[in-house]
Protein backbone atom coordinates (compact mmCIF):
# COMPACT_ATOMS: atom_id res chain seq x y z
CA UNK A 1 0.00 0.00 0.00
CA UNK A 2 0.83 3.20 -0.71
CA UNK A 3 0.88 6.60 1.63
CA UNK A 4 1.18 9.59 -0.18
CA UNK A 5 -0.31 13.32 -0.31
CA UNK A 6 -2.79 12.08 2.30
CA UNK A 7 -3.97 8.86 0.26
CA UNK A 8 -4.01 5.54 0.87
CA UNK A 9 -4.28 3.09 -1.65
CA UNK A 10 -3.83 -0.96 -2.34
CA UNK A 11 -0.67 -1.50 -4.79
CA UNK A 12 -0.52 -4.92 -5.99
CA UNK A 13 -1.08 -7.99 -3.68
CA UNK A 14 1.46 -10.69 -3.53
CA UNK A 15 0.56 -14.03 -1.67
CA UNK A 16 3.20 -15.79 0.49
CA UNK A 17 1.77 -19.49 0.61
CA UNK A 18 2.90 -23.24 1.53
CA UNK A 19 1.82 -22.67 4.93
CA UNK A 20 0.06 -25.54 6.11
CA UNK A 21 -1.29 -24.04 9.16
CA UNK A 22 -2.72 -20.41 10.47
CA UNK A 23 -0.36 -17.96 10.21
CA UNK A 24 -0.51 -16.30 13.88
CA UNK A 25 2.61 -13.31 12.99
CA UNK A 26 4.16 -11.54 10.24
CA UNK A 27 7.22 -9.43 10.14
CA UNK A 28 9.41 -7.53 8.20
CA UNK A 29 13.34 -7.14 8.41
CA UNK A 30 14.55 -3.40 9.39
CA UNK A 31 15.57 -3.00 5.20
CA UNK A 32 11.60 -4.51 4.44
CA UNK A 33 13.52 -7.37 2.80
CA UNK A 34 12.79 -9.92 4.33
CA UNK A 35 9.02 -10.72 5.45
CA UNK A 36 8.59 -13.53 8.33
CA UNK A 37 5.80 -15.68 8.95
CA UNK A 38 4.73 -18.16 12.00
CA UNK A 39 2.41 -20.60 11.87
CA UNK A 40 0.83 -23.35 13.79
CA UNK A 41 2.07 -26.07 11.35
CA UNK A 42 5.50 -25.91 13.76
CA UNK A 43 7.37 -23.59 11.16
CA UNK A 44 9.03 -19.70 10.74
CA UNK A 45 9.02 -19.22 6.99
CA UNK A 46 11.06 -16.45 5.43
CA UNK A 47 10.61 -14.46 2.26
CA UNK A 48 12.23 -12.33 0.18
CA UNK A 49 9.55 -9.39 -0.15
CA UNK A 50 9.46 -8.69 -4.01
CA UNK A 51 9.60 -11.92 -5.55
CA UNK A 52 8.46 -13.89 -2.98
CA UNK A 53 11.20 -16.65 -2.88
CA UNK A 54 10.93 -18.54 -0.23
CA UNK A 55 14.83 -18.07 1.54
CA UNK A 56 13.95 -20.54 4.44
CA UNK A 57 11.85 -22.54 6.21
CA UNK A 58 12.37 -23.53 10.03
CA UNK A 59 11.15 -26.14 12.26
CA UNK A 60 12.84 -26.89 15.17
CA UNK A 61 9.98 -25.76 17.55
CA UNK A 62 7.48 -28.25 18.79
CA UNK A 63 4.21 -26.41 18.66
CA UNK A 64 2.58 -23.84 16.69
CA UNK A 65 4.63 -21.01 16.61
CA UNK A 66 3.06 -17.91 18.22
CA UNK A 67 5.42 -15.11 17.25
CA UNK A 68 8.41 -13.97 15.30
CA UNK A 69 9.94 -10.47 15.38
CA UNK A 70 13.72 -9.30 13.74
CA UNK A 71 16.34 -7.72 16.05
CA UNK A 72 16.40 -3.65 15.22
CA UNK A 73 19.91 -4.44 14.10
CA UNK A 74 18.67 -6.83 11.63
CA UNK A 75 21.24 -10.07 12.56
CA UNK A 76 18.54 -12.22 14.10
CA UNK A 77 14.60 -13.05 14.72
CA UNK A 78 13.16 -14.66 17.02
CA UNK A 79 10.30 -16.96 17.42
CA UNK A 80 8.30 -18.17 20.24
CA UNK A 81 5.93 -20.90 20.69
CA UNK A 82 3.38 -23.22 22.29
CA UNK A 83 6.18 -25.26 23.30
CA UNK A 84 6.97 -22.87 26.12
CA UNK A 85 10.33 -22.18 24.13
CA UNK A 86 11.83 -18.92 22.39
CA UNK A 87 14.77 -19.58 19.70
CA UNK A 88 17.29 -16.89 18.36
CA UNK A 89 18.37 -17.31 14.55
CA UNK A 90 21.34 -16.02 12.92
CA UNK A 91 19.20 -14.40 9.77
CA UNK A 92 22.39 -14.98 7.62
CA UNK A 93 22.57 -18.62 8.12
CA UNK A 94 18.87 -19.59 9.04
CA UNK A 95 20.31 -21.23 12.26
CA UNK A 96 19.27 -21.38 15.93
CA UNK A 97 21.65 -19.87 17.92
CA UNK A 98 19.96 -19.80 21.56
CA UNK A 99 17.11 -21.72 22.94
CA UNK A 100 15.54 -19.85 26.17
CA UNK A 101 13.74 -21.86 28.46
CA UNK A 102 11.75 -20.60 31.43
CA UNK A 103 7.92 -19.49 30.54
CA UNK A 104 5.69 -22.24 31.76
CA UNK A 105 2.81 -22.44 29.02
CA UNK A 106 2.69 -20.83 25.62
CA UNK A 107 4.87 -17.88 24.81
CA UNK A 108 2.45 -14.78 23.11
CA UNK A 109 4.93 -12.09 22.22
CA UNK A 110 8.29 -11.12 22.01
CA UNK A 111 10.57 -7.65 21.90
CA UNK A 112 13.50 -6.68 21.64
CA UNK A 113 15.50 -3.26 23.47
CA UNK A 114 16.39 -0.76 20.72
CA UNK A 115 19.78 -1.93 20.75
CA UNK A 116 19.64 -5.66 20.14
CA UNK A 117 20.93 -6.66 23.30
CA UNK A 118 17.71 -7.71 25.00
CA UNK A 119 14.56 -9.67 24.32
CA UNK A 120 11.25 -9.44 26.61
CA UNK A 121 8.74 -12.26 26.46
CA UNK A 122 5.48 -12.75 27.53
CA UNK A 123 2.85 -15.43 27.35
CA UNK A 124 -0.29 -17.42 28.99
CA UNK A 125 1.83 -18.24 32.15
CA UNK A 126 1.12 -14.37 33.13
CA UNK A 127 4.49 -13.37 33.67
CA UNK A 128 7.28 -10.93 31.78
CA UNK A 129 10.85 -12.56 31.38
CA UNK A 130 13.54 -10.35 29.88
CA UNK A 131 17.19 -12.18 28.35
CA UNK A 132 20.33 -11.10 27.50
CA UNK A 133 20.59 -12.13 23.71
CA UNK A 134 23.99 -12.62 23.69
CA UNK A 135 24.30 -15.13 26.59
CA UNK A 136 20.21 -15.70 26.81
CA UNK A 137 21.03 -15.66 30.40
CA UNK A 138 17.42 -14.66 32.65
CA UNK A 139 17.77 -11.27 33.87
CA UNK A 140 14.77 -10.51 35.05
CA UNK A 141 11.17 -11.95 36.04
CA UNK A 142 8.59 -8.91 36.19
CA UNK A 143 5.23 -10.29 37.54
CA UNK A 144 2.10 -8.95 38.53
CA UNK A 145 -0.79 -9.71 35.58
CA UNK A 146 -3.65 -11.28 36.52
CA UNK A 147 -3.84 -13.14 33.01
CA UNK A 148 -2.09 -13.77 29.29
CA UNK A 149 0.19 -11.05 28.19
CA UNK A 150 -0.21 -11.18 24.54
CA UNK A 151 1.60 -7.73 23.60
CA UNK A 152 4.94 -5.63 24.51
CA UNK A 153 7.27 -3.14 23.26
CA UNK A 154 10.57 -1.55 24.27
CA UNK A 155 10.64 2.47 25.05
CA UNK A 156 12.69 4.66 22.85
CA UNK A 157 15.14 4.50 25.58
CA UNK A 158 15.12 1.16 26.39
CA UNK A 159 14.45 2.67 30.21
CA UNK A 160 11.05 1.28 30.56
CA UNK A 161 9.25 -1.78 28.81
CA UNK A 162 4.83 -1.71 28.04
CA UNK A 163 3.31 -4.82 28.13
CA UNK A 164 -0.54 -5.81 27.66
CA UNK A 165 -2.44 -8.14 29.25
CA UNK A 166 -5.86 -9.44 29.21
CA UNK A 167 -6.35 -8.43 31.84
CA UNK A 168 -6.98 -5.02 30.17
CA UNK A 169 -4.41 -3.53 31.35
CA UNK A 170 -1.25 -1.73 30.47
CA UNK A 171 2.12 -1.73 32.79
CA UNK A 172 4.93 0.32 32.02
CA UNK A 173 7.53 -1.43 33.91
CA UNK A 174 10.87 1.17 34.86
CA UNK A 175 13.76 -1.25 34.52
CA UNK A 176 16.46 1.43 35.75
CA UNK A 177 15.57 0.19 39.08
CA UNK A 178 17.52 -2.33 40.23
CA UNK A 179 16.45 -6.21 40.82
CA UNK A 180 14.60 -7.44 42.81
CA UNK A 181 13.14 -3.91 43.77
CA UNK A 182 11.79 -2.82 40.08
CA UNK A 183 8.83 -0.75 39.79
CA UNK A 184 5.58 -0.51 37.60
CA UNK A 185 2.68 2.30 36.46
CA UNK A 186 -0.73 0.78 35.49
CA UNK A 187 -2.53 2.40 32.79
CA UNK A 188 -6.34 1.65 32.90
CA UNK A 189 -8.85 2.84 30.25
CA UNK A 190 -9.66 -0.45 27.98
CA UNK A 191 -12.26 -2.79 28.45
CA UNK A 192 -11.25 -5.92 27.06
CA UNK A 193 -7.78 -7.46 26.24
CA UNK A 194 -4.70 -5.79 24.82
CA UNK A 195 -4.26 -7.17 21.87
CA UNK A 196 -1.17 -5.10 20.63
CA UNK A 197 1.12 -2.30 21.70
CA UNK A 198 3.76 0.69 19.93
CA UNK A 199 5.95 3.03 20.93
CA UNK A 200 6.47 6.45 18.85
CA UNK A 201 10.01 7.87 18.74
CA UNK A 202 9.28 10.41 20.92
CA UNK A 203 7.66 8.30 24.16
CA UNK A 204 3.88 8.04 22.71
CA UNK A 205 2.45 4.62 23.59
CA UNK A 206 -0.86 3.14 21.40
CA UNK A 207 -2.56 0.18 22.44
CA UNK A 208 -5.31 -1.01 20.62
CA UNK A 209 -7.48 -3.77 22.51
CA UNK A 210 -10.66 -6.38 22.13
CA UNK A 211 -13.20 -3.47 22.87
CA UNK A 212 -12.51 -2.04 19.61
CA UNK A 213 -10.47 1.20 20.51
CA UNK A 214 -6.83 2.58 20.71
CA UNK A 215 -5.51 4.51 23.52
CA UNK A 216 -3.04 6.99 23.06
CA UNK A 217 -1.18 7.24 26.67
CA UNK A 218 2.20 9.84 27.64
CA UNK A 219 3.55 6.47 30.00
CA UNK A 220 5.78 9.86 31.48
CA UNK A 221 2.59 10.89 33.39
CA UNK A 222 0.10 7.97 32.80
CA UNK A 223 -2.28 10.41 30.90
CA UNK A 224 -4.55 9.09 28.35
CA UNK A 225 -4.64 11.69 25.23
CA UNK A 226 -7.00 10.29 22.61
CA UNK A 227 -8.99 7.30 22.62
CA UNK A 228 -9.74 6.54 18.47
CA UNK A 229 -12.84 4.53 18.02
CA UNK A 230 -13.82 3.48 14.46
CA UNK A 231 -13.21 -0.23 14.32
CA UNK A 232 -15.60 -2.98 13.91
CA UNK A 233 -13.67 -5.83 15.47
CA UNK A 234 -10.71 -5.78 18.26
CA UNK A 235 -7.24 -3.87 17.06
CA UNK A 236 -4.94 -6.74 15.63
CA UNK A 237 -1.83 -4.02 15.29
CA UNK A 238 -0.82 -0.34 15.32
CA UNK A 239 2.27 1.81 14.07
CA UNK A 240 2.99 5.32 14.12
CA UNK A 241 4.15 7.24 11.08
CA UNK A 242 7.47 8.28 10.97
CA UNK A 243 6.56 12.21 11.53
CA UNK A 244 4.32 10.94 14.34
CA UNK A 245 1.20 12.89 12.57
CA UNK A 246 -0.34 9.80 11.78
CA UNK A 247 -0.90 6.16 13.09
CA UNK A 248 -2.27 2.88 11.26
CA UNK A 249 -4.33 0.73 12.58
CA UNK A 250 -5.64 -2.98 11.65
CA UNK A 251 -8.46 -4.44 12.85
CA UNK A 252 -9.50 -8.30 13.30
CA UNK A 253 -11.03 -7.98 9.63
CA UNK A 254 -9.80 -6.76 6.28
CA UNK A 255 -9.85 -2.90 7.63
CA UNK A 256 -6.82 -0.65 7.57
CA UNK A 257 -7.28 3.07 9.03
CA UNK A 258 -5.38 6.08 8.99
CA UNK A 259 -5.73 8.44 12.03
CA UNK A 260 -4.90 11.90 12.74
CA UNK A 261 -3.09 12.42 15.89
CA UNK A 262 -3.78 16.07 16.70
CA UNK A 263 -7.45 15.84 16.05
CA UNK A 264 -8.00 11.91 16.68
CA UNK A 265 -10.39 11.69 13.90
CA UNK A 266 -10.02 8.56 11.14
CA UNK A 267 -8.82 10.50 7.48
CA UNK A 268 -8.49 7.31 6.21
CA UNK A 269 -10.02 3.56 6.02
CA UNK A 270 -9.28 1.19 3.59
CA UNK A 271 -10.52 -2.71 2.54
CA UNK A 272 -7.81 -5.03 1.57
CA UNK A 273 -10.41 -6.77 -1.10
CA UNK A 274 -9.46 -10.26 -1.26
CA UNK A 275 -6.92 -9.97 1.69
CA UNK A 276 -7.35 -12.11 4.76
CA UNK A 277 -6.84 -10.24 8.04
CA UNK A 278 -4.13 -8.36 8.60
CA UNK A 279 -2.01 -9.23 10.66
CA UNK A 280 0.49 -6.37 10.98
CA UNK A 281 1.57 -2.88 10.45
CA UNK A 282 4.57 -0.56 9.42
CA UNK A 283 5.45 2.91 8.07
CA UNK A 284 8.76 2.64 5.96
CA UNK A 285 11.31 4.94 7.76
CA UNK A 286 10.95 7.63 4.86
CA UNK A 287 7.21 7.23 5.34
CA UNK A 288 6.43 7.22 1.70
CA UNK A 289 4.82 3.20 1.86
CA UNK A 290 3.18 2.14 4.55
CA UNK A 291 2.80 -1.81 4.83
CA UNK A 292 0.05 -4.36 5.96
CA UNK A 293 1.33 -7.48 6.52
CA UNK A 294 -1.31 -10.38 5.76
CA UNK A 295 -0.97 -14.31 5.01
CA UNK A 296 -3.42 -16.71 4.70
CA UNK A 297 -3.09 -20.46 4.62
CA UNK A 298 -3.58 -21.32 0.50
Amino acid sequence: MSWASGMLAVGRVKFFGKHRGEVNCSAFSPDHRILLTASDDGCVYGWETQSRQLLWKVADHTGPVKFCCFSPDGHLFASSSKDCTIRLWDVARAKCVQVLRGHQRSVETLSFSPDSRQLASGGWDKRVMLWEVQSGRTLRLLAGHRDCIQSSDFSPSADCLATGSWDSSVRIWDLRVGTPAFSHKELEGHSGNISCLSYSASGLLASGSWDKSICIWKPATSSLLLRLKGHATWVKSVAFSPDQLQLASVGYCRTVKVWDLKTGKCIESLKQGVLDVAHSCVFTPDGKLFVSGTAVRR
